[in-house]
């Protein structure tokens, strides 16, 4: 069983790679999630998932084949945090779109590499930030 886990972990871990690859942001961000996600269940797999006792037991017991509790805990700490990631990167990906308009790695990293406008021209001479004088 862990050799469906093992290989379904690397074509996800591929296929995340080659999303991150692409010029379009959203393909771009579901590929970070992508990858999360398969190197979550790399560390699930790596860590022995079948065990056919619970990880604990009561005192003066001993489990012969119990699963280990670790990555189990590492992988649902990890699920957790790409979540957040997740929800953080596509509030990015809304407010880039809404600023520029575009959604291509290229048409943004063309606008962040312009120069940025002068504040005095913006605001009239004379005015502070605050419209005071």
């Amino acid at each position: 069983m862990e050799w469906i886990g093992a290989i379904t972990a690397g074509l996800m871990s591929a296929l995340g790679v080659w999303m991150m690859l692409d010029r379009h942001l959203m393909r771009v961000v579901l590929g970070i999630a992508v990858l999360g996600n398969a190197i979550n269940l790399g560390v699930l797999t790596a860590g022995r998932y079948s065990g056919s006792e619970a990880a604990f037991t009561f005192a003066g017991e001993g489990a012969l084949d119990a699963a280990n509790p670790l990555p189990q805990a590492l992988v649902l700490t990890a699920i957790v945090i790409g979540f957040a990631l997740f929800v953080f990167a596509l509030s990015v990906l809304k407010r880039t779109h809404e600023l520029h308009g575009d959604k291509d790695t290229d048409g943004v990293s063309q606008v962040t590499e312009e120069p940025a406008p002068d504040e005095d021209a913006e605001q009239g001479h004379g005015q502070s930030q605050g419209g005071r004088e």
